[in-house]
């Protein structure tokens, strides 16, 4: 692994070492750990990835998450690698000028956060916004990073001050060449073991014959249960650098994502082009998990709130499911693609059984998520939090409608939080079928709405408020419209 142009190596390191943790044992200890669950940023790093036509891009991530062995063969820079005392980077420069630290516990990753903004190739001066200063920096870029001393105007002012990257900044020429190749990995340490596997056959292997195996892509998740639950695996198989996984595809009525997909670079190469994923994706956590979560993850897990069922369940997604074959008893429907993989195609309505349970076997990997086009005419995602940005839902709506001459022509409402599962409104989308776009239909469904599901009082919201959230769903979605949107998209 390079670290800040140094090749060190992992030889000896246990295998469920998070980054950080190692990066500190060098004595590379700017990047701090302060939540151990990707949320303050504080330990954030510069990793190379592939960026556009074979270039590198510099991309911040949580090194509290990501298992070394992940990152075997790649190279990361810390904030000891973005300058020193007698030639301070940029970044580096701005937030002192700006006064944007105090404490400094932040600082380092505030800095590399900053930095991979920075050195975005796309940014360019512009006009002036409440989330884009005149030198282009998009502050999102810095919304997963907390600070609790120094106050966030310096900070901003800091990120608001910066310049260009110069050609002759080293890291700047670095983005011209390719990043590292993924690496096929086998650590091992006493009876466990990390695997990185060098095909997606491998992998679907290993997890034929290992019933234990536990899989990570971004770590997003489980990173949180290593570090705040003691998790350990007698053995992790690592999937996010996969060819197989990593594509995005547009083909004849139907859009495939790669289940190792980071959600960045959907954001990136989807764009506008679905609108209810450019509604969903900026809501998702911060940047610097979308850096490293996957689809495909957020799905595995099943979770009741996971952000991107409820869309995707609007928008009529399908999850294909893939296995080396041999293993489990094979389901009807299951047919042998190139290479020997057995596939079958699920649709994401069918594919939640309970609480964190699904219909995928413990052999099968999510290879893609496919997405229907085109998508419908009007969308709308809803997310209820107690914070704008970098939270998890209490209460999450999806909605997609098609309209022929302003009468409802059919309906998708993906819910989340007010069940075990993900599910579909079934009873509201019926309600809605067949009325015309109004605004005593929308009341009328919005009154369904309410019942659908069956949220529970927890920590985040109670029963009734969720079920009141509901409600409020399909209302706001009318009036973001407005009655001129509507006649428009009729």
């Amino acid at each position: 692994m390079t670290v800040n142009g140094r090749v060190v190596p992992l030889d000896g390191t246990v295998t469920h070492a998070t980054a950080l943790d190692w990066l500190r044992a060098l004595g590379l200890t700017g990047a701090k750990e302060g939540c151990a669950e990707g949320e303050c940023g504080a330990c954030a790093v510069l990793l190379a990835t592939p960026g556009p036509d074979g270039t590198t891009a510099w991309t911040p991530v949580n090194a509290c998450l990501i298992p070394v062995h992940a990152l075997d063969g790649q190279e990361v820079v810390t904030s000891e690698g973005l300058g020193s005392p007698d030639a301070l980077h940029p970044v580096q420069e701005q937030l002192a000028a700006a006064g944007g630290s105090q404490c400094g516990y932040c600082t380092p990753g505030f800095a590399c956060a900053m930095a991979g903004e920075f050195y975005r190739p796309d940014r360019a001066p512009q006009h002036p916004s409440p989330d884009h200063g005149p030198n282009g920096f998009d502050l999102h870029a810095i919304g997963g990073n907390l600070c609790r001393c120094t106050g966030y105007r310096p900070i901003r002012d800091a990120a608001f001050g910066l310049g260009m990257p110069q050609p002759d900044d080293p890291l700047q020429q670095r983005l011209s060449g390719a990043p590292p190749a993924a690496v096929a990995t086998d650590a091992r340490d006493g009876d466990s073991r990390f695997v990185r596997p060098a095909s997606l056959r491998a992998a679907l292997e290993l997890l034929r014959d290992e019933p234990e195996a536990v899989v990570v892509a971004g770590s997003t998740d489980w990173g949180v249960d290593v570090n705040l639950r003691g998790a350990r695996a007698p053995l992790v198989v690592a999937i996010d650098r996969l060819p197989e996984l990593g594509d995005i595809t547009w083909g004849t009525g139907v859009l495939e994502i790669g289940a190792a997909v980071p959600l960045t670079e959907i954001e990136r190469r989807v764009g506008d082009r679905v609108p209810l994923l450019a509604q969903l994706l900026p809501q998702f956590a911060s940047r610097l998990i979308r850096n490293r979560a996957t689809l495909g993850g957020n799905l595995g897990t099943a979770s009741p709130i996971g952000d991107a069922a409820p869309a995707l369940l609007a928008l009529g997604a399908s999850v294909v499911l893939a296995s080396a074959g041999g293993g489990e008893q094979e389901p009807s429907g299951e047919h042998a693609s190139a290479g020997g993989i057995h596939e079958r195609e699920v649709d994401l309505a069918e594919y939640f059984t309970g609480y964190r349970t699904a219909v995928r076997r413990r052999d099968e990997l999510i290879r893609a998520v496919r997405v229907p086009l085109p998508p419908a005419s009007v969308t709308g995602f809803h997310k209820v939090t107690k914070r704008r940005f970098d939270d998890i839902s209490s209460v999450a709506v999806a909605i997609a409608v098609e309209l022929d001459d302003g009468v409802v022509t059919a309906a998708r409402i993906g819910l989340g939080g007010v069940a075990a599962t993900p599910l579909r409104a079934y009873a509201t989308e019926q309600a809605l079928v067949g009325r015309r776009w109004d605004e005593e239909a929308v009341g009328a469904a919005s009154v369904v709405l309410e019942g659908e599901g069956t949220p529970l009082d927890d920590h985040r919201a109670s029963a009734g408020y969720r079920a009141r959230m509901l409600g409020t769903a399909l209302p706001a979605l009318f009036a973001a419209m407005g009655a001129d949107d509507a006649e428009t998209t009729a």
